[in-house]
């Protein structure tokens, strides 16, 4: 579909395009045997909307707490210097 005058009209493929684009279908398909990266995919996908459930979850006063205590924990981290500490 291209826009054309304000709507987005059917247009043909060159034959080169058709070509290219089989081309690409079979390299995600060899890829997918061999990496699996759909799963990944997949796995992002289910990541995000636990992030995003975890985050609305939270009351304003949770994320406005801990942007405050950042300044006290960023020179707790440097005074350390690269200890592990509670």
């Amino acid at each position: 579909m291209i826009p054309k005058q304000g709507h987005w009209v059917p247009y043909e493929l060159k034959p080169r395009d058709v070509e290219r684009r089989f081309g690409t279908g079979e390299l995600l398909l060899q890829r997918q045997k061999r990496k699996g990266f759909l799963t990944a995919l997949s796995f992002l996908r289910r990541s995000s909307k636990w992030i995003d459930s975890w985050i609305s979850s939270k009351d304003m006063s949770f994320f406005r707490r801990g942007i405050h205590v950042l300044p006290e924990r960023w020179e707790k981290v440097v005074s350390s210097d690269g200890q592990y500490f509670k």
